[in-house]
């Protein structure tokens, strides 16, 4: 079932299943920086408001702004994947 960023904890892992529809201001930003769908990373900080947000994947870590984490649908993935 699809979440919002936003909605992970620290330590968790994630799996990007979408771009959201009206996303299209970001989505080649998005995808350039690796945020393509089937792409793994796990939630590494988040601001105390929420923004920004930073997970790691592909080998680097990446810090998100409201407004681009928002733009991603995502998947909770099990703790036994890790």
């Amino acid at each position: 079932m699809p979440v919002l960023l936003k909605d992970m904890k620290i330590g968790e892992r994630g799996r990007v299943v979408s771009l959201r529809p009206g996303s299209g201001g970001y989505r080649a930003k998005l995808l350039s920086m690796g945020l393509t769908p089937g792409v793994e990373f796990a939630v590494q900080r988040v601001a105390p408001m929420g923004d920004p947000v930073e997970i790691t994947l592909r080998g680097f870590r990446l810090t998100l702004r409201k407004a681009e984490a928002d733009a991603l649908d995502v998947e909770r993935l099990n703790e036994e994947r890790n």
